[in-house]
């Protein structure tokens, strides 16, 4: 569980980051939880944005606090039981009277807005993931002690929620935006579109008043988010608009790094690559999730993609974006996955070298196709699959982390080492926040934000260890 940090107190409005400094005439006070991925943390920053602008003081210190909001994850089990644990440890806080009340908000809302308040019917008020806009109404009600109504669930919008005015919760130089909600996919082992509904395109000016708005507040590194970015206009303007989109993002003044999250792989076509070469923000990045390779497995997923047309795409990609760093994710131990699959997916990890993988073992979500097919694997075998990926795939980094030492990196600086004056924990361009590797970097006068010339000087197992060569750009 990860408690709200407080980043950045003299950030400007609209968008801002979050900070506990609030006048002793709020309405109330109260602390947050933003669990699972990015785009679940552009919600968290929506809510905190509404109760920033309605009056309610946010606080670091938990104990004392009017309400508490968890913004949950329900994805998969694992992320489930990091909600519950969540909730339960707030619940107890409450028991002791050292917090008023506690608002579980989120995709486990959502997922189990049904059964959740009998599972734990102490929490105070519920918020599905689009009864979002609806928190100060929600936090008005815990706080005056009205209990005529304990849920708050709104139908999946036609298009996607504004996400502006946030008070945002990660460092200042860099943000997630999120241009589309919900997904049209219908991948057999995921319960996403139960929770956040069908594809809605944010519309373009949207988009792009956004990306102003976060540029103004000090955004260095745009971060592009969705269930599916390259389905990007498909329902609003009835074609794909990704590369429209991306070249008119690679115009917003104070940008100066741009990278790409979540494509699938059946929308990626070569004038969208070939825009993504041709713009100077957009870092040599891309997150593309392939999930398997071998073409029974692809089916069963309903992926809708084969194992050449992936080949196909990867080469591609590789060919058109110079320098290109590829993060992808896979599923071992699906139902039915035999050794002859499963080492078909290995060695086609092991030829690719992809810069970053991700490997989970297959889950069991009630309510998907998945679940009904036949030849559920162990549990044990399936970690000993996925352990065996990821020491292929440690490999293949140690080996990508060698050939960089020598090198001259431009390194982004996400935060000082604690307890160091001339150490500091910052990124390439072929490292997302959270999810990949990081470049420890020593030198003198850098801060936040910084991006900075630095010459690799030795690797220490996935991180790279550097001296900044240059002055802070």
């Amino acid at each position: 569980m990860t408690s709200l940090p407080i980043i950045d107190p003299n950030a400007p409005s609209p968008s801002k980051t979050a900070d506990s400094s609030g006048s002793d005439g709020a309405k109330g006070k109260y602390s947050f939880i933003s669990l699972g991925c990015p785009k679940n943390l552009v919600d968290s920053e929506r809510m905190l944005g509404l109760l920033d602008q309605d009056g309610y003081q946010l606080t670091q210190d938990t104990e004392g606090s009017d309400f508490v909001v968890i913004n949950t994850c329900g994805f998969i089990e694992r992320a489930r039981d990091e909600s519950f644990a969540a909730i339960e440890e707030m619940l107890d806080l409450k028991r002791q009277g050292k917090i008023k009340g506690v608002i579980v908000s989120g995709c486990l809302a959502e997922r189990q807005k049904d059964t959740l308040l009998e599972t734990c019917p102490e929490i105070d008020q519920i918020v599905g993931v689009f009864g979002r806009e609806e928190i100060t109404r929600v936090a008005d009600r815990l706080v005056g002690k009205l209990e005529e109504q304990r849920t708050v669930f709104k139908p999946a919008p036609v298009r996607a929620l504004n996400d502006r005015n946030r008070l945002r919760i990660t460092p200042r130089h860099f943000s997630y935006l999120k241009i589309s909600e919900g997904c049209d996919r219908l991948c057999t082992f995921c319960a996403i579109p139960k929770m956040r509904g069908k594809h809605a395109t944010k519309p373009m000016e949207e988009v792009i008043a956004e990306a102003e708005e976060l540029a103004a507040d000090g955004v260095r590194e745009l971060i592009v988010v969705a269930q599916d970015t390259t389905y990007y206009g498909m329902d609003l303007y009835g074609e794909s608009r990704l590369a429209e989109l991306l070249s008119k993002l690679n115009q917003v003044n104070g940008i100066d790094w741009i990278r790409l999250m979540y494509f699938y792989p059946m929308y990626v076509t070569r004038p969208l690559l070939e825009t993504i070469a041709a713009c100077d923000k957009i870092v040599p990045y891309v997150d593309i999730p392939l999930q398997h390779i071998n073409d029974t497995m692809l089916r069963r997923m309903a992926r809708r993609v084969t194992r050449s047309q992936t080949e196909e795409l990867v080469g591609q990609m590789r060919e058109i974006i110079p320098n290109l760093n590829i993060r992808t994710t896979f599923i071992t131990g699906f139902p039915g996955e035999t050794d002859e699959q499963f080492l078909e997916l290995a060695d086609f990890i092991a030829a690719q070298r992809f810069e970053r993988v991700g490997v989970f073992t297959y889950s069991q979500e009630e309510g998907t196709p998945a679940v009904r097919l036949d030849n559920h694997l162990p549990e044990e075998l399936m970690e000993q699959r996925r352990e065996h990926l990821m020491a292929i795939q440690q490999e293949v980094v140690f080996d990508h982390n060698e050939a960089k030492v020598g090198q001259t990196l431009d390194v982004l600086i996400d935060q000082p080492v604690p307890g160091e004056k001339t150490a500091f924990i910052g990124r390439t361009v072929a490292d997302a926040p959270d999810v990949d590797c990081v470049t420890y970097v020593t030198g003198k006068g850098l801060k936040p934000g910084d991006i900075v010339p630095t010459e690799i000087v030795m690797y220490k197992d996935y991180d790279l260890v550097g001296v900044a060569s240059g002055p802070a750009k």
